[in-house]
């Protein structure tokens, strides 16, 4: 596909004329530090997508806990305990070369969203490791965040997409698994069925 150069936006002036101002409460609800509102819909979301940035990409991580995935500490400091997963980490080193950090917060059944800005750290103090231990399991690691901006997302995303209408659930004998995607990949060289067959109970006995 070719875009017409003509049709292309470059700058923030033009982003202004196309949109125009923001409304009042798009600027109003946004903070510096957790309101008790705030802090609510935090300790009620069980989910939350983690975007970093670094010299070799950006990443946005899925994250997930219960019954939160997040741990506020205070209303400027949230914890994320690096939970057991694929050794890649990718969001970890994005923060070592790149501190800032994006939060999308998502609860269940709830049409607005929490977006969280800041400043992260990676500490494997042994005390904080402790402090989120599940299951006899540390995270190898806890992220700290700074929060430099807090602010809710109308629900209109949620709304159009349908997120949380049953209806609107994809079937997932319909779609690729895992294993067929890794199957796909490799050529058929990767046991896909194989993977698919043994994930389960590989996912069960390793959450933690």
């Amino acid at each position: 596909m070719s875009l017409d150069p003509d049709y292309l936006i470059h700058d923030a002036s033009a982003l202004e004329a196309l949109y125009g101002r923001p409304s009042e409460a798009s600027l109003l609800k946004e903070q510096d530090h957790l309101t008790p509102e705030y802090r609510a819909l935090i300790e009620a979301s069980p989910f939350m997508v983690l975007a970093t940035a670094g010299p070799d990409g950006l990443d946005a991580s899925p994250r997930g806990d219960s019954p939160a995935v997040v741990t506020v500490e205070d209303e400027t400091t949230l914890m994320i305990p690096d939970r057991h997963g694929n050794n890649r980490v990718d969001s970890l080193r994005n923060i070592v070369a790149d501190r800032r950090v994006g939060l999308l917060f998502l609860i269940p059944g709830l049409g607005h969203t929490l977006r969280v800005n800041g400043i992260a750290l990676i500490s494997v103090d042994p005390v904080l490791l402790a402090r989120f231990t599940v299951a006899g399991k540390a995270p190898r690691s806890v992220i700290v965040i700074k929060i430099e901006t807090v602010y809710f997302q109308c629900s209109r995303a949620v709304i159009r997409s349908g997120l949380w209408d049953p209806a609107r659930h994809a079937a997932a004998a319909s779609l690729p698994t895992a294993g067929d995607i890794l199957a796909a990949c490799t050529q058929g060289a990767f046991d896909g069925k194989s993977y698919d067959a043994t994930w389960p109970e590989k996912a069960k006995a390793s959450l933690f």
